[in-house]
This record gives structure tokens, sequence and C-alpha cells, in this order.
């Protein structure tokens, strides 16, 4: 039987579907790991209501944790509070970057709306004189900018 610490670790592990350098732990989405019973439950809050990745994020949980030992499993969704890039790990931003992807400025989720007020440093060679190029990246949840000092386009995890 799979303990609840070593279930903790094992969701600590998955990483996201559309980013797969972060974990879904890193970037905030898995609120809590519990046990109900004889049940292992995760409680997960998607980045924005229809995510298309959601569906696929419960899955990789419950196959990660059914494969390890888990003897039940239930994904339960929590929307609200509305999940926020505020959320997401120190260690998380830094493995964004490192992807080179632009994380958000922590408390930069009061700019959500306002695209062109938040000016993402880059995350190939740090410059801060950057420019907006699309309100929408890869995938909805990022915008893509110019870096005018290296001329790399990147994605930018918008903040919300």
């Amino acid at each position: 039987m799979l303990t609840l610490e070593d279930a903790k670790a094992l969701v600590a592990t998955i990483p996201d579907p559309e980013i797969p350098a972060v974990s879904l732990v890193d970037l905030g989405i898995v609120r809590e790991v519990a046990m109900d019973d004889d049940t292992l439950v995760v409680t997960v809050t998607p980045t924005y209501t229809g995510c298309p990745a959601t569906a696929v994020i419960a899955l990789d949980i419950e196959t990660v944790l059914l494969k390890q030992g888990a003897e039940k499993v239930r994904i339960q969704t929590q929307m609200a509070p509305a999940w926020t890039t505020d959320w997401i790990t120190d260690h998380g931003r830094e493995k964004l970057r490192a992807y080179g992807i632009a994380p958000p400025a922590v408390a930069a989720a009061n700019c959500a709306g306002m695209l062109s007020a938040q000016h993402p440093d880059c995350p190939h060679c740090g410059s801060s004189d950057t420019t907006l190029i699309a309100g929408r990246g890869s995938t909805p949840c990022k915008a893509q900018f110019r870096c005018a000092a290296c001329l790399e386009p990147f994605d930018y995890f918008k903040a919300i």
C-alpha cells in the first residue's frame, strides 16, 4: 500500500503536460494530497476554466499513483479560489526560465487583462528590453514576446 507521504512525493514528480519541464506541484495546480478513508484524494485547480490539459492532468496523476500501489484514487477539481500565477513556486519559476519561458513576477496577477503592462525579462539573455508580439503563445496561458537585445522570441506565462 502506498503511504500518504509517498503519494505526495510521487505527485510532485508529475510534469505538466503542456510544459514538461515543470511539475504540477511547482505550477501550483495540485492543492492537496490527502486520504479519505481508503481513498487517496488529490485536489487540483486548473490554470483556467476550460484548460484543455485538465483531463490529461487528472489521468496522469491517477495513472502514476495506481501504478505505484495506491488502491483507490479520486481526483477532485476545485475551482474556487481560482488558480493564480502567484501559486507557482520559486523553483517552478526557475524551471520555466531555464526552459525558455519567462515566468510572471510574483504579485503580477493584479495586471491580469493588461498584458501590455507586463514586461517580462528575456529568459535567454535577461534583458528587460522586450516587446509584446502576440497575446497568445504556444498555449492560451502564454503570450509571445521578443527581446530587443538578443532578438529571440520567447513565451511569457501570463500573470493571472
